[in-house]
């Protein structure tokens, strides 16, 4: 019973490092069994975070914590989901692989496994088998709780086999702990080199692995999960939706434009989620610069039709012209 037990530790504490692909359903009395184990890297981060009362403060620390956070925060919501979840445009495979890099250093886990949830989410959104829908399990389960699951843990490549035919995305999907270590330890590395040249600026390499790395994960995580709890609760329904998605504009502005979330079900294919003008979407924002360098086309718009579904407010003045994609 001892090596029994020896080996199944053994095995959970590997699963930590090194998720084996798994394309089968698991069985669904799982959904809602939280998993205390697989919690302990999330807590730690949370832990690592806490741990700025040691570290201290810089402004060269708040500055990388801001940037490693907005940079990261882009990748979550303009690869791992307006594209690798909803192919809303197209782009080269060097540019799909960077920036499934840096979504992955979120520790959000790999692109593959995030996007085949979000599009499970999208088939089933608020319905019994919506594994985050505030309205079927409540607003803590929804915002972190559902992804801390035996069912949620595997990837499910059948849901995505656009994408995961490329070997170098199911690699990151499968060794999900590289890319946030790398970053890590990068964050320590310069840290530690400011600290060697200027040790009159008080930066340190634990100072700067607090800031740009645990406390900027921190700050992507819970406004990441807030698009899951917070824009099905609160906010305006533009479009009668299936499921209770709402607009919100409090969620936007912290969000990057993903708050526009009952826009963004009533038409999930487009690349912009603020559907009109005075709707601020960011990210829509700064794919629209990619498009302009050529890293990125085909992006793709709103269709009239569903524009024409809701009145413009006649007090508002007409929509500035949007520049022109770059195509491949």
């Amino acid at each position: 019973m001892s090596d029994t037990f020896l080996t199944r530790s053994c095995r959970r504490l590997v699963s930590l490092f090194y998720r084996p692909v798994d394309e089968r359903a698991l069985d669904p009395a799982l959904a809602h069994r939280f998993d205390w184990f697989h919690a302990i890297p999330f807590a730690s981060i949370h832990v690592g975070a806490l741990l700025v009362i040691f570290a201290g403060w810089s402004w060269t620390a708040v500055v990388f914590a801001f940037l490693t956070y907005a940079i990261r925060f882009f990748a979550i919501t303009g690869f791992y989901h307006r594209y690798f979840s909803h192919r809303t445009f197209k782009t080269w495979r060097i540019v799909q692989f960077i920036f499934a890099a840096i979504g992955c250093s979120t520790a959000q886990r790999g692109p593959l496994w995030w996007a085949a949830h979000h599009r499970h989410h999208h088939v089933h959104s608020d319905d019994e088998e919506d594994l985050h829908s505030p309205m079927q399990h409540g607003i803590l389960w929804s915002h972190c709780g559902w992804f801390l699951t035996p069912h949620a843990y595997q990837s499910n490549h059948k849901l995505i086999p656009d994408f995961a035919k490329y070997p170098e995305l199911r690699f990151l999907d499968r060794f999900d702990v590289i890319t946030p270590a790398l970053l890590g330890f990068a964050m320590y590395g310069l840290g530690a080199l400011i600290e060697l040249a200027l040790p009159e600026s008080g930066v340190t390499g634990f100072q700067m692995l607090v800031w740009g790395f645990f406390i900027s994960t921190v700050a992507v995580y819970h406004l990441t999960f807030l698009v899951n709890s917070a824009t099905h609760l609160i906010g305006n329904r533009r479009y009668q939706t299936k499921d209770d998605s709402r607009n919100s504009f409090v969620v936007a502005m912290l969000t990057m434009g993903e708050g526009w979330h009952n826009n963004h079900h009533r038409y999930p294919n487009s690349t912009r989620q603020g559907f009109f003008w005075w709707e601020i979407d960011v990210t829509y924002y700064g794919l629209l610069f990619m498009s302009m360098l050529g890293l990125i086309w085909d992006i793709r718009p709103v269709p009239k039709r569903i524009l024409r579904e809701v009145k413009e407010p006649a007090t508002l003045p007409a929509a500035p012209l949007e520049p022109v994609c770059v195509k491949s």
